[in-house]
C-alpha cells in the first residue's frame, strides 16, 4: 500500500502537483545555451521577420497584404475578400484557433515556447540586453546597483534599440490596415492622423514594457493561456519532464577517499543549470508548472550537462505521464482530444479552400421593386421592376454585361453593361416586361446573368421571379 502511494506521489509530481512553484524575485535573466531546441527557437523567430517584410510586398502594383477598412476590402495577395466573403476569413480563425489546441492536446504550450510573438520579442529583447549588459550575473548585479552614470551608460543605449524594436513592431502593425510606403512619406511631412499616431506609439510603449520589462511575469501573470491550459492536456500529452526514479536522489558529483562509502546518487548532479535557462524561472525538477512554456531549454541544458558527465541524455526530456506510468503509446488517431480537434479543423480547412476556390471575382444581387410588384401597361404585357447590384471583387475596372433571360415574349429596358471601379458595386435599374398570354403561373422564374465584357469565362447567373396577377 506505502508503495502504491509512493508510485501516486511521484506521478502526480510530474504533471504538477507544485502548480504555484515559480520564479518571483526580481526579473528573471536566463543563461544562454546552444542546443536542438534553442536552435528551434531561433528558426522560428526568423519565420517572425515576415511581420516586418510583409507590409512592403507589392502584388499587381498595389500592397500583397492590406487589410482596407475604410473600402472595406481584404486584399492577400491575388485574393479579395470583401464583406460578404468574411466567413472564409472566420474559417481561418476557425482552422489556426483548434490548430493551438490540437497541438496542446498533444505536446503542451507548443506555441508558448516557439512561436507566440511575446516570446519571441522577449527573446529578441534579452538577447539586445545581453549584448549590452552582459552575461546574467552582471545584468542581476547592474540591476541591484544604484542609479549611476556607468550604470545609465549601458542601460540608455539598450533602451533606445529597444525602442526602436518597439516603433517597428508597432509601425509594420499599422502599415497592414494602412499602405506602409504612404505610411513612411507621411511619416517624414508629419502628416499622420491622431489616429495612426496613437496606435503606433502605444503598441511601441506596449511591446517595450511587456517584452522588455515585464517578460516572464506576462506568461505568469498576465496569460490566460497558461490557466486554461490544465483543461486541454491529459495524461498522453507529451512535455518536458524530470525523471523522478533516475535523477533522485541528486547529490553534486565529489571524489570518494579510499576506504569511504560511496553515496547512491541518482543522475541529477543537483547543477541548476535547468533553471538557469528557463525563461520564467521555472524548476523542472519539482515537477509540471503552469510558469512552463514548454520551450525544451532546460532539457537543451540538462543534456549538455549528461554529456559531460558520461551519461545517458534525456533526464530530462519531453515525455507524458502515461509513459512514467508504464503504460503503451497511444496512437494520435485513437485520442478523443485529438480526434475532435482534427476534425473541426477538416472541416474549416475544407470550407476555407472551398470558399477560396469559388469565390468569383463578381458578385451579383437582385433586388425586386416592392411597391408596386408589378404594373400592366398599356398594350397588356406585365412589367417588373429590378435593381442589379454589381460587386466588383477584383483589382482592375469591371465592365459588366447584363441578360435576363425567361419565358417567351420577355424583354427589358435597361443598360446592356455597367462600369465598375475594384472594390465598388455598381447598381442598373432593369424594366423586365412579359407578355401577359405568356404568363402560366404569378411566379415564373427568370435569370439574371452578368458577364465580365473583358473576360467572358467571368461570369455569374442570379435566379429570380417574375411577379405577375393571377392566372385563371
Amino acid at each position: 500500500m506505502l508503495d502504491e502511494m509512493d508510485t501516486s506521489n511521484k506521478n502526480l509530481q510530474h504533471i504538477g502537483v507544485e502548480l504555484l512553484t515559480v520564479h518571483t524575485e526580481g526579473t528573471v535573466h536566463a543563461k544562454r545555451m546552444s542546443g536542438k531546441f534553442r536552435t528551434i527557437k531561433w528558426v522560428v523567430a526568423a519565420m517572425w521577420l515576415s511581420f516586418f517584410i510583409g507590409p512592403y510586398l507589392q502584388w499587381d502594383g498595389r500592397q500583397a497584404i492590406l487589410f482596407n477598412l475604410v473600402d472595406r476590402q481584404f486584399h492577400i495577395f491575388g485574393i479579395t475578400i470583401l464583406p460578404q466573403d468574411i466567413w472564409v476569413l472566420a474559417m481561418i480563425l476557425l482552422f489556426f484557433a483548434l490548430l493551438l489546441a490540437a497541438t496542446t492536446a498533444v505536446a503542451g504550450r507548443l506555441w508558448c515556447g516557439y512561436a507566440c510573438f511575446h516570446t519571441v520579442w522577449m527573446d529578441v529583447f534579452t538577447w539586445v540586453e545581453e549584448k549590452f549588459e552582459g552575461l546574467p550575473n552582471k545584468r542581476m548585479k547592474l540591476d541591484k546597483e544604484p542609479v549611476s552614470f556607468s550604470k545609465l551608460q549601458k542601460k540608455i543605449p539598450k533602451w533606445f534599440v529597444w525602442a526602436f524594436i518597439g516603433f517597428m513592431t508597432g509601425f509594420s502593425f499599422v502599415a497592414y490596415f494602412d499602405p506602409a510606403l504612404s505610411l513612411w512619406a507621411r511619416l517624414f511631412t508629419l502628416d499622420w492622423t491622431g489616429t495612426e499616431t496613437t496606435i503606433i506609439l502605444s503598441l511601441a510603449a506596449a511591446t517595450v514594457f511587456f517584452a522588455g520589462f515585464l517578460r516572464e511575469q506576462v506568461c505568469i501573470g498576465f496569460c490566460p493561456y497558461a490557466r486554461i491550459q490544465g483543461a486541454m492536456i491529459d495524461t498522453e500529452t507529451v512535455v518536458p519532464t524530470y525523471d523522478l526514479d533516475r535523477g533522485e536522489p541528486r547529490g553534486r558529483m565529489k571524489r570518494v577517499k579510499p576506504g569511504e562509502e560511496t553515496p547512491e546518487l541518482g543522475d541529477c548532479i543537483d547543477c541548476n543549470l535547468c533553471v538557469a535557462v528557463c525563461p520564467t524561472g521555472v524548476d523542472i525538477r519539482k515537477g509540471q508548472q503552469f510558469g512552463c512554456i514548454t520551450c525544451g531549454l532546460c532539457i537543451d541544458a540538462c543534456d549538455s550537462v549528461m554529456e559531460k558527465i558520461k551519461k545517458p541524455k534525456g533526464l530530462i526530456r519531453y515525455a507524458s505521464l502515461a509513459e512514467f506510468a508504464g503504460k503503451p503509446f497511444v496512437p494520435l488517431y485513437k485520442r478523443p482530444r485529438v480526434i475532435v480537434y482534427t476534425s473541426i479543423m477538416a472541416f474549416a480547412a475544407a470550407a476555407m479552400i472551398w470558399g477560396l476556390a469559388t469565390m468569383s471575382p463578381l458578385d451579383v444581387k437582385v433586388l425586386h421593386e416592392r411597391a408596386p410588384l408589378f404594373v400592366q401597361m398599356s398594350d397588356g404585357s406585365i412589367q417588373n421592376k429590378y435593381y442589379v447590384k454589381v460587386v466588383n471583387k477584383g483589382n482592375a475596372p469591371l465592365e459588366a454585361s447584363i441578360n435576363v433571360t425567361g419565358p417567351d415574349g420577355l424583354f427589358y429596358v435597361g443598360p446592356d453593361s455597367i462600369r465598375v471601379l475594384p472594390g465598388n458595386v455598381g447598381t442598373a435599374t432593369l424594366l423586365v416586361r412579359v407578355p401577359k398570354k405568356d404568363l402560366v403561373s404569378e411566379n415564373t422564374p427568370i435569370d439574371f446573368v452578368v458577364q465580365n465584357k473583358n473576360a467572358p469565362e467571368i461570369q455569374t447567373t442570379y435566379d429570380s421571379m417574375f411577379l405577375g396577377p393571377k392566372v385563371r
